[in-house]
């Protein structure tokens, strides 16, 4: 993960994403650095639109988040639902031991 972050480190100060910069971010977070890592992650981002890549995942994530907040309350309600069938069978249950 700190080889993206590396790299979006560097777009965002208007640095190249190349070797040598990926090298020395990682080098000053602290981290230990794999250069096969760093070769393959520079090689995959030649030719792409950081930029339009971020906005494409901020529409994801955006889009993604009302679905799943939208699930659970559902889920909420069928599992009340199922509880208030419970206390009614349990409760059914003591009244025909009354009458017996």
């Amino acid at each position: 993960m700190e080889y993206v972050y590396g790299a979006l480190l560097l777009h965002s100060a208007g640095q190249k994403v190349d070797e040598a910069g990926m090298k020395k971010v990682i080098d000053a977070s602290g981290a230990k650095m794999d250069e096969a890592k760093v070769k393959a992650l520079v090689v995959a981002l030649e030719g792409v639109n950081i930029d339009e890549a971020i906005k494409k995942a901020a529409t994801v994530a955006v889009a993604a988040a009302p679905a799943a907040g939208a699930a659970a309350p559902k889920a909420d309600a069928k599992k009340a639902a199922e509880e208030q069938a419970k206390a009614e069978e349990s409760a059914a249950e003591g009244l025909g031991a009354l009458f017996g």
